[in-house]
């Protein structure tokens, strides 16, 4: 910038004026300014912009898992919609409950990120603590934390569709397969669902015995482990209700290999919508995982342009119903 001024033959607070396009500079002044800028190639650094005006231009985003694709679609709706804001994101994975510890213990990102935004994980109030001593503007996405702004869905609601659409079909005994994190194995994941499994069979008067549910690590695999265990039982469900589409597809590769036809033998219905969902022809309760890393990003840009944001926003589910599910038997 000195060698700009001293081109347009002004000073250096004018030079800056003029290229940040200030109002109190002559029109003449700032053509000069800008025909200097140009001749030298010059143009306004944002590292030292921002430092200047007191913000990083950067936000920070936790997220437990990369390779899944929940977590890469929500950060994708994310990343766009603060790219178009001008802000660049600072990735954080913490993977497992050694890495967790080691984030919220160091907080790289105090005092280098304007905000922070946790995709799809619970937050202890040990890490609570930690993050509010950063003082930014903090976001989830993909699932509720206390205490702050948030998108996700109902899980509970969810889960009642896809429970009651199994109740409509004439099915009575119904399984579950619910899922825990692997590397947060004592800390429940999406307690809605599981709590609307038990509702919905409550309300209709149905058995829930304890030997219809099985809890087993989050993924395909540990759904194929979990579907022999149901069907070893002395009577095995009619339909199974699966937490995830991964969960679910995993269940229906066992009653594949086990010789049973679906959904004639048996009815399976999972949530999320997977990519995968569509090509197993998996009856699925569908969120809008995208929609919900936009609307997270919108919330964050107005909070930063000093709004008052809102508490939290629920996006809407629908059951979407293919060749999985039909009615039993009889």
């Amino acid at each position: 910038m000195a060698d700009v001024a001293r081109r347009a033959g002004v000073s250096m607070a004018t030079a800056s004026r003029a290229l940040s396009d200030h109002p109190h500079v002559a029109a003449g002044t700032r053509a000069r300014v800008l025909a200097a800028a140009e001749q030298l190639s010059y143009v306004i650094s944002p590292e030292a912009s921002r430092l200047a005006g007191g913000v990083t231009g950067r936000v920070a985003v936790v997220v437990p898992h990369i390779s899944r694709w929940f977590f890469a679609t929500l950060l994708d709706g994310l990343e766009q919609v603060l790219r178009e804001g001008g802000l660049d994101v600072l990735l954080y994975h913490v993977g497992d409950a050694a890495d967790r510890r080691d984030f919220f213990q160091r907080l790289p990102a105090r005092r280098k990120v304007d905000a922070v935004v946790v995709l799809g994980m619970p937050v202890h109030d040990a890490e609570r603590d930690r993050l509010e001593l950063m003082g930014v503007h903090i976001v989830a996405a993909g699932g509720q934390v206390e205490n702050y702004p948030y998108v996700s869905i109902d899980d509970a609601a969810a889960g009642r569709q896809a429970v009651d659409h199994l109740i409509f079909l004439g099915h009575r005994r119904i399984g579950m397969i619910a899922a825990i994190d692997p590397a947060e194995p004592g800390w429940p994941v999406l307690p809605g669902r599981t709590l609307a499994y038990r509702a919905a069979l409550a309300d209709a008067g149905l058995p829930a015995g304890p030997e219809l549910v099985v809890t087993v690590p989050w993924g395909g695999l540990s759904g194929a482990d979990a579907m022999a265990r149901l069907l070893s039982l002395r009577e095995p469900p009619t339909a199974v209700y699966a937490h995830s589409d991964e969960v679910a597809l995993g269940a229906m590769r066992t009653l594949r290999r086990a010789g049973l036809r679906i959904p004639e033998d048996m009815s399976v219905v999972g949530i999320d919508d997977h990519p995968m969902a569509e090509l197993a022809d998996l009856t699925t309760v569908a969120q809008p995982v995208l929609e919900q890393g936009v609307l997270a990003g919108r919330m964050l840009l107005e909070l930063l342009a000093g709004g008052s944001g809102t508490d939290g926003a629920t996006v809407p589910t629908r059951l979407v119903v293919r060749g999985s599910t039909a009615p039993p038997r009889r």
